[in-house]
């Protein structure tokens, strides 16, 4: 990532901070007392992300509430709630973005495959490696499709092209096209884009360069892919490629997306957690139950429109 793009982020996650400006309901939300079985999901095997007892911090403004929630491996995870909740909070958090708010201050755990991304000594960069993340807005880099894709895997010295590397016998060019190929595959986009790989990305539709994005952190081999309303600011027919690729990566990866679009939550995800007023998660359950038979009164209102 380049300086630029690296400050502009920065600036979006710390500009974009989940404040809450009444710290028990919004309007028309009904008072009530959480129930721990309604956030207990259970699942077979071993999660793939543990989050226990999880309280986040802007300042003065307590933006999570000991949110303790499992994340089952290879399936896909939606996190809805109206504006202000801490959806997108509690994603950032499962890659450590949140170190980038300087106001933020995080407790509890979170765990990948059962070891602790808050200890002490994290490699960061190798965590997002595993952790990789697709913001609401497409934002490829300023150089040709083929380089986005390329640019991750160089940085880390994954592999290795240019004259200084020809020369010492050490151009990995064929493994190189061979990635750009598979990942633009994996993204649903090498059809549309194989004859202009030279191409700067920035010419590509905002579908194509979401699905370009979504390619980009592919190339890296993540093991868990979080997405932050990722269609937002879609068409419906890109929306629908969107959903369709996500449904593809849940065979191999594990898929966390935050969505305001209750109707593309119901139709993506093998799972929904509630967060609703005040940074707390309400409910957490399979999708199906979540749709058609919540536990929570607020959960209910909030999915038939009555207020969020």
């Amino acid at each position: 990532m380049s300086e630029t793009t690296q400050r502009t982020t920065d600036m979006e996650t710390e500009n974009r901070t989940d404040t809450q400006t009444d710290p028990e309901t919004t309007t028309g939300e009904t008072e009530e007392q959480v129930q721990d079985e309604w956030r207990n999901y259970e699942f077979a095997g071993e999660p793939k992300l543990a989050v226990d007892d999880l309280d986040v911090y802007y300042g003065d403004d307590h933006a999570l509430k000991g949110v303790s929630m499992d994340i089952p491996k290879n399936s896909v995870t939606a996190l809805i709630g109206p504006s202000g909740c801490g959806k997108s909070t509690f994603l950032r958090c499962l890659n450590r973005m949140n170190d980038r708010v300087k106001s933020a201050r995080i407790d509890g755990s979170v765990k990948l495959d059962g070891q602790e991304i808050y200890q002490e000594g994290v490699n960061l960069v190798e965590l997002r490696k595993r952790v990789g993340m697709v913001f609401q807005s497409p934002n490829p880099f300023p150089k040709s499709i083929a380089e986005n894709i390329s640019y991750g895997p160089r940085k880390h010295g994954d592999i290795e092209t240019g004259l200084l590397a020809r020369l010492l016998g050490r151009a990995n060019e064929d493994e190189r096209d061979e990635l750009v190929e598979r990942c633009l595959r994996d993204a649903a986009l090498w059809d549309e884009v194989s004859d202009r790989l030279d191409d700067n990305a920035l010419g590509l539709s905002g579908g194509q360069q979401q699905r370009l994005c979504i390619a980009r952190c592919l190339s890296v081999d993540p093991e868990v892919i979080l997405m932050d309303e990722p269609a937002s600011a879609l068409d419906p027919i890109a929306t629908a490629k969107i959903e369709d690729l996500i449904d593809d990566l849940s065979e191999h990866y594990t898929v966390v997306i935050v969505t305001h679009n209750m109707q593309q939550a119901a139709r993506i995800s093998d799972q929904t957690a509630v967060f609703l007023t005040g940074g707390e998660l309400v409910e957490y359950d399979d999708t199906d139950k979540i749709f058609e038979n919540p536990q929570s009164q607020r959960v209910e209102e909030y999915i038939s429109g009555k207020f969020g």
